[in-house]
């Protein structure tokens, strides 16, 4: 089914339905509320974080429940969008020529989809760090789980779970900023639509498949 001229706008593509806006903002959130959360247990130093939770021990009561609902939330997204995230020749293509995509020549770039080689990598990316942030979680979740396992897979896990963090914050810093840096990402993500010269610009093949 066409995503071509709704809302209204005949200028307009869909991008994302509100179902999938929803979604990702309660993952965006929940993000936010556990990174908060577990860097004011990470190191003293930034113990006063905590205080957005109502104190320490309240910290360690929210973080693994935040945690979890994240992760079901961003099953449900992964769910949604794994289609669209293959990767195929024109996307290695897009990768060997990581200068012209860093030089904003999308002219010379072989046409991208729904989705272009960076934003498949992060996905993948983020799937293999919630995966792992599951697991170790629920080895050091020390009220329910922790017990059952020896201090040293205790102790790996909680290694396991502040490496995988690390490489999540920064995958999503990464998300952030190219979000920002490709003008009209962000509102595409609130409003639901974009232009018809964003998605022509920007993903050309989506652009064909969307107004059929």
């Amino acid at each position: 089914m066409s995503n071509y001229g709704k809302n209204g706008d005949p200028n307009l593509i869909v991008r994302y339905t509100a179902n999938e806006r929803t979604n990702h903002w309660i993952t965006a959130i929940t993000f936010v509320l556990l990174a908060l959360s577990g860097l004011s247990m990470f190191h003293p130093a930034m113990f006063w974080l905590s205080a957005l939770f109502g104190g320490g021990q309240w910290t360690r009561i929210l973080h693994p429940f935040v945690g979890l609902v994240m992760f079901v939330s961003f099953l449900i997204l992964a769910m949604r969008f794994w289609h669209h995230n293959y990767l195929d020749r024109n996307d290695w293509q897009w990768m060997r020529q990581m200068n012209d995509v860093l030089a904003n020549r999308e002219e010379k770039l072989p046409e991208v989809g729904r989705y272009n080689a960076g934003q498949k990598l992060l996905f993948f990316v983020m799937v293999v760090c919630l995966v792992l942030l599951l697991v170790s979680g629920i080895v050091i979740w020390r009220t329910y789980f922790s017990f059952y396992f020896p201090i040293g897979i205790v102790r790996a896990a909680a290694l396991m779970h502040a490496v995988a963090a690390f490489v999540l914050i920064v995958g999503i810093v990464v998300h952030i900023y190219a979000a920002l840096w490709v003008k009209g990402s962000v509102s595409a993500m609130v409003r639901g639509t974009v232009t018809l010269g964003w998605a022509r610009k920007h993903h050309p093949r989506w652009f064909r498949e969307s107004i059929k």
